[in-house]
């Protein structure tokens, strides 16, 4: 079987079409794997560490904006979108796929929309709650519309071809237990915080993060690891002095700019404070754990405040926008779970019955069923 995966511009597109190529990969051994993707973007990266071959396409979005910045770059975009069909034909002919999967950013429109044309199979698959622009006008042309969650099927045409399938999920998140992680990072079984903001980092995270040390600190009994982000690792020390926190007389707090071992401390953790990214979430049900949820404003469609809902409509979270960050509301939650450890097992509960941890045999499953037919 030969698959061309089309997907880019976040980790959040990447990962899932690498974990599914991995899984078709390990299911069959002989089949052969093609990524296309923007040059410059981070799928140049991740795909060939993953150890998939990548075919470079240029590919840009809009920008509303009028000022100068936007207008040149609108302008290349422009230049990205007169090339891209011809692009995008080449790579199909020149790999000859069997299937077409689509894992979103704007480089999966012009390579599904080609491959559906030249009649071949294609698949695409929406990760947030809130379907993007791009899954909207492909589900009209693809062969299967992968979802992550029920939610989503309302924003797209019902006669669509939709399963929901759920997120992959690294297989190292799935397989880490918390008694193992808390082993690893020296953690007895006190309550334990897990707040990031990614790898840039988010001020309302870091200043979430830095009013909830002002709280346990004084407690002595609370774990915390936290992930100031690189834009945030000059100014966190600043946030922890403006609240009198002193982190060499609390040290059950654990501040670095960047987590590498999220398996580990994802799994050691029982709430998490963060964004609202898909995978994210999905990883925070794969492993059943209550969280406080701040979602991105600035992602296409509020998309984030979609996925956040989700998790507070099944009693899995709370969620608060940036706009409404309320330092009360926050501790006061933080306060319940560290005195109810019942109402932390129900929210964990909660989280874990949405999970989806078969995520990929099922698509690879649907996949054979479309190649079949072929």
């Amino acid at each position: 079987m030969r698959v061309l995966f089309a997907g880019g511009g976040t980790a959040g597109h990447i990962n899932p079409a690498v974990a599914v190529a991995s899984y078709i990969k390990k299911q069959q051994p002989a089949s052969e794997i093609l990524f296309a993707g923007t040059p410059k973007g981070m799928e140049a990266t991740l795909v060939p560490k993953a150890g998939f071959a990548f075919a470079p396409i240029r590919v840009m979005g809009f920008r509303r904006s009028l000022s100068p910045q936007s207008i040149v770059h609108n302008l290349e975009a422009a230049g990205c979108l007169a090339t891209a069909g011809a692009r995008a034909k080449k790579i199909i002919r020149d790999f000859r796929p069997d299937l077409v999967v689509g894992t979103g950013g704007y480089v999966s429109g012009p390579i599904v929309r080609c491959a559906a044309k030249m009649g071949i199979k294609t698949v695409i698959h929406e990760q947030n709650a809130f379907p993007g622009v791009t899954t909207k006008i492909l589900s009209k042309h693809a062969d299967r519309v992968f979802l992550a969650v029920e939610e989503a099927k309302k924003y797209l045409d019902p006669n669509c071809k939709v399963e929901v399938v759920g997120n992959p999920v690294r297989e190292e998140i799935l397989l880490k237990t918390k008694g193992e992680a808390r082993r690893e990072l020296h953690l007895d079984d006190s309550l334990c915080i897990l707040s990031f903001g990614g790898s840039l980092g988010a001020p309302i995270v870091n200043r979430a993060a830095a009013d909830l040390m002002e709280w346990h600190c004084k407690k002595g009994d609370v774990n915390h690891i936290h992930a100031t982000g690189r834009l945030g690792k000059e100014e966190f020390p600043a946030l922890l002095k403006e609240r009198g926190v002193n982190l060499s007389a609390c040290p059950r707090i654990d501040v670095r700019e960047y987590i590498d071992n999220m398996d580990s401390c994802l799994a050691a953790a029982d709430v998490a404070v963060c964004r609202a990214g898909a995978i994210t979430l999905s990883e925070l049900e794969a492993t059943g754990k209550a969280s406080v949820l701040i979602p991105s404003p600035y992602v296409a469609e509020n998309h984030q405040y979609h996925n956040a809902m989700v998790l507070q409509n099944h009693g899995a979270a709370i969620v608060m926008e940036e706009k409404d960050y309320d330092k009360k509301r926050l501790i006061d939650f933080m306060e319940t779970i560290y005195r109810d450890r019942e109402k932390l097992k129900e929210l964990s509960k909660n989280a874990s019955r949405l999970a989806v941890t078969d995520t990929c045999e099922k698509m690879y499953r649907s996949i054979l069923d479309l190649t079949a037919k072929v």
